[in-house]
């Protein structure tokens, strides 16, 4: 189906609803993306409150601004990964241990369970589950400061 065979607009409750051609409206919907660690600028699905899907995105560049800017504002929401900037210090250097580290949402301590908490993304990315179930991103290693990456190279 093409892309602009439909709007989308927030209701008064503040969720999204898909409007198609022929006048139907689904709301509630949800934009979930095919591949988000792998292939985060692929494709992705508006999806119905009760699982289906509505509609595929091959590529969200390809959109109207409006639908683009109200589907990557749904991503946000959905997609909320705190990236570390700065390792200040960990507990211990084996595990389960406690970080302490500077995100771009503010300082922060996350307790490491094992070092397979640790994934590897490829292009130096990495992403770190805690023990809590919230994840965390590292965009580049190579970005990080020296003692940052001396820290990190210990667990990985």
């Amino acid at each position: 189906m093409s892309t602009l065979d439909f709007t989308l607009a927030r209701d008064a409750h503040g969720r999204l609803n898909l409007h198609t051609a022929d006048g139907t409206v689904h709301e509630g919907v949800v934009a979930v993306r095919a591949f988000p660690i792998s292939a985060p600028d692929g494709g992705l699905s508006l999806v119905s409150a009760d699982g289906h899907e509505l509609r595929w995105i091959d590529r969200l560049a390809d959109l109207p601004s409006p639908t683009r800017d109200l589907i990557q504002a749904e991503l946000a929401i959905r997609e909320f990964t705190p990236m570390i900037r700065r390792i200040n210090e960990v507990s211990t250097f084996s595990t389960p241990s406690t970080w302490t580290v500077e995100t771009d949402r503010g300082l922060t301590q996350l307790v490491l369970k094992s070092e397979d908490d640790i994934r590897r993304l490829g292009n130096g990315r990495l992403l770190i589950s805690t023990a809590q179930g919230l994840q965390f991103g590292i965009a580049q290693t190579a970005d990080l400061d020296r003692h940052s990456r001396k820290l990190l190279e210990r667990f990985l």
